[in-house]
Formats: C-alpha cells, sequence, structure tokens
C-alpha cells in the first residue's frame, strides 16, 4: 500500500510539473510562430501525458492491462521523439528546415495515429509481449537522450554561460533514468526502478528552474534554447 501510494504521488507530481513546462515551451512558438518550436511543447506534453496514465494505472491497477500499458509506452516513446527532433532542427537555417520540419511533423502525427490505433489493437497481447517491447522501446529513449544531451552540451561549449550548462545535465540525469528503468524492465531489480523514479524527478525539477529562468525571467534566444 504504502509503495502503490508513493508510485501514484511520483506520478502525480511529475504529471503537475511537465504541465507547467508545456505552458513555459509554448512561448517560444507564441513569440516566433515557428513550426519547429512546436516540438518541445509537445514533447513534454506527452510526456505528462505518460505520467498522468500512470497516474491513473496505479490508483486503479486494473486499468493498467486494458491498454493504458501501451498507451503510456507509445506517448512516452513520441514524447522523446518529438524533443530530439526539435533539437536537431533548432540548429538548422531557417530556410532550409521549415520544409523538412512540416514533413517530419505530419510524419510525427500520422504515426501517433496509428500507434495508437496498435496499442488498442495490442491490448489482448500477453504480459511477455509488453515486457519485450518496453526494453526495445527505452532502448531507443535513451538513444534519443544521448543525442539530446550531446546537442545541449556542444551547444553549451559553444558559448558557455553558468545557466545552460543545467539543461544537458537535466537531460543526462533523464537519460540515466531511462537506462535504470531499462535495467528494471530486463531483471525487474527494484532499485533500479525507484532510483529511476527519483531521478526523473530531479531532471524535471531542473527543468523547471532552467524554464523559469529562461521564459519567465529572461529573454529567449537560441543560446539559451532550452
Amino acid at each position: 500500500m504504502y509503495e502503490t501510494a508513493l508510485r501514484v504521488t511520483v506520478e502525480a507530481v511529475s504529471a503537475f510539473i511537465c504541465l507547467i513546462l508545456l505552458w513555459f515551451m509554448v512561448k517560444p512558438y507564441r513569440l516566433t510562430r515557428e513550426d519547429r518550436y512546436l516540438g518541445l511543447p509537445l514533447g513534454f506534453g506527452f510526456l505528462g501525458l505518460t505520467y498522468i496514465l500512470g497516474t491513473i494505472a496505479f490508483s486503479i491497477p486494473d486499468l493498467f492491462f486494458k491498454g493504458l500499458d501501451w498507451l503510456q509506452l507509445i506517448a512516452r516513446t513520441l514524447a522523446f521523439t518529438f524533443l530530439a527532433v526539435t533539437y536537431y532542427f533548432s540548429r538548422k537555417p531557417l530556410k532550409n528546415s521549415r520544409i523538412i520540419w512540416d514533413i517530419t511533423f505530419s510524419l510525427l502525427i500520422i504515426t501517433i495515429t496509428s500507434l495508437v490505433a496498435v496499442g488498442i489493437a495490442f491490448t489482448g497481447l500477453s504480459s511477455n509481449t509488453y515486457q519485450t517491447a518496453e526494453v526495445y522501446v527505452r532502448f531507443f529513449n535513451i538513444i534519443c537522450l544521448v543525442y539530446i544531451s550531446f546537442h545541449t552540451v556542444r551547444s553549451h561549449l559553444e558559448e558557455p554561460d553558468p545557466s545552460t550548462i543545467w539543461i544537458p545535465f537535466g537531460f543526462i540525469i533523464l537519460g540515466v533514468s531511462q537506462f535504470s528503468l531499462l535495467i528494471w524492465a530486463i531483471d525487474r531489480s527494484l532499485s533500479a526502478f525507484w532510483g529511476a523514479l527519483a531521478l526523473r524527478l530531479a531532471a524535471l525539477i531542473i527543468f523547471l528552474l532552467v524554464s523559469y529562468n529562461t521564459f519567465y525571467k529572461g529573454a529567449i534566444n537560441e543560446n539559451n534554447f532550452p
């Protein structure tokens, strides 16, 4: 009972932080009207959705095995995909990236629709099938986070700023969290599981502080692009 309450609390707090991040991340798009900045709010929006689903699933355990597990897995993958794609296009010249980003965005929307349909269809599959898919998906998520970490470290080194070092640090922590969950998905290590949740909260708090300083207290520019 205690562990369930703790898990629900962690999921709920994570979802709340992501909703605040979503509100912050919409600001670059509002100011610039550039479609490539939609990836940030979409990424953290989908990430928040996974935590909302987690809150519901662990509050009502029977629902977790009625499709919520697959939807959560799909939404988490899309979240990291949107973030990775957004950071990739953030360094590209605007004229060269607009059409490619529009095509990429359209493909991701099609993928979302398709995967949701597949997730619903997979509701009746065995737990072993889900556990196998979970391993591959978390490995893909780690690849996305490794790319984002290298990208943000390079941006910081090109224009060093004490505030921007926290951006790659946050993504590195989130990547380690996903790696811990990968270990848990393979051998069900409880220490890896709870460590991953703690690291996730730490990363989200870092993103929240950076976003507050960037979008609320400071000006938006390419150097402090979160």
